[in-house]
């Protein structure tokens, strides 16, 4: 009876680890259904590289090279902005900031990325765009650099946590090595620790730019959405309009079964292919660091390009020789392409005055300036946090008032209350929740209690990791096809819900898996040999001390439902509604959908606009801070 047990609950947690890999390929599946169908119509090769997107001409254009072109243009402006942010700032983080110093940045850095997407384009549209439009005295602010600036912004906590981590991974002897040759603190961190660290630095850049990919609020709103290449394509003032502005732009309007409508899957399945392609590269590059630390990697011989020369050749000597002009010639070359002349060569002057006074400084003086360029790398991310807190707290909470809050929204949003849309909110994280911690929580054990490292269990860790850097706009999508379409559920509490579990289930997954490996194997073995069956060890024995590493995982998911607009846009909400849903199947409002509709389509709203907005932020940081609170009282308290 207790082997039936076992297997039983064996089979049951298997079905909840298999869903996250069935999930990845309903949502190709879905996707494809509706999306193939532009292939065939419009021509692969057209619809690729057709440089005319115009669906409502009187003759219909469908090529999307526009699209992707400016989404590859916004994607590398963010990370040219983010990238050195994030790495000077994770260095800062792991090598130099004092334990209580960092015990309040890592927190802020946290609460950045907790920030909803649909509050960073609000700041954007209001405070952003009017600032470049007042700088480069230009028509309008929304534009390329507006979309790279605020990208940049939210991708920088992405880069920030997984540099540290890898940096932080290091082995502590490398470092003890290094400083006991004499070596100072920087030059450990730049000749020992960044360069042993580098491929998960890489790894983090590329998952910052999976990040910028998928975004879709933020861009929809600060790019202005014009489906051009801008002209020169170095003009970072020109409006500009991505894959997924555009599927959030025109998705709500097409009729069911267009062609407008199926060449909006295909852009839908050409956006997923660019952040599988990303989110693999970044798997792969870590499956080589992990490899490397664990010693499982196997050892091939180097090799440069296409042939390898031995050390002693004297093509192998010049390169070494000239390798510092190397290394500065192809950024200034990269500048010259892309921006022109003169920050091309403002960049080279800079490079040889670097190169100048590299070789006059004393180490001590070297480091002196490289950790102020590091204090002032972690001083603009914390800066940028406070001006947008700042501005949203200082105009938005003399909009707060009781009336507000309990109120249904009149004229149009412009007065009244957001009652409804905070009842909203709280519906569709709760009904999310409920979904996706059941299924998240059975497939964190099974992955962790029952399987071994395998090609099985690779393809299930694959498919969760997928799962994790699909784009929120493509979850609703999927939604909006499969659930409101496909099942008949309609615009509905239901569906979004449902979308909304998908899309924080990877994260419940992923945080239960640390928690529950941070419990000894020893604990493991020592309730086996007692008697206790594989299910009691694990109920009993794993499973309880693990309980604060699923709470914060569980409370870092409902943070990140209460802010997400995209995949609820087609699947769930409305704009303003007096009376709160009546049942699964009614739609309703939700806070960010609410707040994006009052800061594009409603002038006049100013105050209620950031009113929405402070209550949003303020639920996010909330749940945010809670996660905080839990997670260092345990760090501290929990002994093996």
């Amino acid at each position: 009876m207790r082997k039936f047990w076992d297997r039983s609950v064996k089979g049951v947690l298997f079905v909840a680890a298999i869903f996250g890999v069935l999930t990845v390929f309903f949502i190709l599946l879905f996707l494809l259904k509706d999306g193939i169908a532009a292939f065939y119509k419009f021509g692969l090769i057209d619809f690729l590289f057709g440089p005319v997107w115009n669906p409502a001409g009187a003759v219909p254009a469908y090529g999307t090279l526009p699209l992707w072109v400016d989404t590859i243009l916004v994607t590398i402006g963010a990370i040219v902005i983010a990238a050195p942010l994030g790495v000077a700032g994770a260095i800062y983080i792991s090598e130099i900031a004092h334990r209580r110093v960092k015990n309040v940045v890592k927190p802020a850095i946290e609460l950045l990325a907790g920030i909803p997407s649909v509050v960073f384009g609000f700041f954007g549209l209001i405070v952003l765009t009017d600032w470049l439009r007042v700088t480069f005295d230009v028509p309008s602010g929304e534009s390329w650099l507006a979309g790279s600036v605020l990208l940049g912004i939210m991708a920088l906590p992405t880069i920030i946590s997984v540099s540290e981590d890898a940096i932080s991974a290091v082995p502590k002897s490398f470092k003890h090595g290094s400083l006991g040759l004499g070596a100072t603190n920087w030059q450990t961190i730049s000749r020992v620790l960044v360069p042993s660290a580098l491929s998960g630095i890489t790894a983090a850049v590329i998952l910052g730019m999976g990040r910028a990919i998928g975004e879709t609020m933020a861009v929809m709103m600060v790019t202005g959405n014009a489906a051009i290449i801008p002209s020169p394509i170095t003009d970072v003032l020109s409006p500009v309009r991505t894959l997924t502005g555009t599927i959030g732009i025109e998705m709500g309007e097409v009729a069911v079964g267009s062609d407008h409508y199926h060449a909006l899957f295909g852009v839908a399945v050409i956006l997923l292919v660019i952040t599988l392609a990303v989110n693999l590269s970044a798997r792969k590059i870590l499956k080589k660091i992990n490899e490397k630390q664990a010693g499982t990697g196997v050892r091939k011989e180097k090799k440069t390009g296409f042939i390898s020369l031995p050390n002693d050749h004297h093509l192998t000597k010049k390169f070494r020789s000239n390798k510092n002009l190397i290394i500065a010639g192809l950024p200034v070359l990269l500048t010259l392409i892309v921006a022109g002349i003169i920050p091309a060569v403002i960049l080279a002057v800079l490079a040889a005055c670097a190169n100048f006074l590299s070789g006059r400084l004393s180490p001590r003086q070297t480091q002196a300036i490289a950790y102020s360029l590091l204090y002032a790398a972690i001083g603009i991310v914390l800066l940028a946090l406070a001006v947008i807190l700042f501005d949203i707290f200082s105009k938005g909470l003399p909009a707060i008032s009781w009336e507000f809050l309990t109120e249904s929204p009149r004229n149009l949003g412009r007065e009244g209350g957001i009652f409804p849309a905070i009842v909203g909110t709280l519906y569709l994280v709760a009904g999310a929740i409920a979904m996706a911690l059941p299924i998240g929580i059975g497939a964190a054990v099974y992955m962790t209690e029952y399987t071994k490292e395998g090609r099985f269990s690779g393809i299930i860790r694959s498919g969760i990791d997928l799962l994790n850097g699909t784009p929120s706009i493509v979850f609703g999508l999927f939604g909006f096809s499969f659930l409101v379409l496909f099942l008949n559920f309609g615009v509905s509490l239901i569906a979004g819900q449902i979308t909304l579990a998908l899309m924080v289930l990877p994260t419940i997954i992923r945080t239960t898996e640390e928690a529950l490996k941070s419990v000894p194997q020893s604990v493991r073995h020592g309730s086996l040999a007692l008697g206790s069956t594989k299910w009691q060890t694990i109920y009993r024995v794993v499973i309880p001390p693990a309980i604060p590493g699923i709470i914060t995982g569980t409370i870092l998911s409902i943070g990140r439902a209460a802010g997400e607009t995209a995949p609820i846009l087609f699947t769930a909400v409305v704009f303003s509604s007096r009376f709160l849903p009546s049942s699964e199947f009614d739609p309703v409002m939700a806070l960010p959908y609410h707040l994006y509709i009052l800061s594009t389509n409603v002038p006049g709203a100013t105050e209620n606009q950031y009113g929405t907005a402070v209550v949003l932020v303020t639920i996010v940081a909330v749940i945010y801070l809670f996660a905080v609170l839990i997670r260092n009282h345990y760090q501290k308290s929990v002994r093996w």
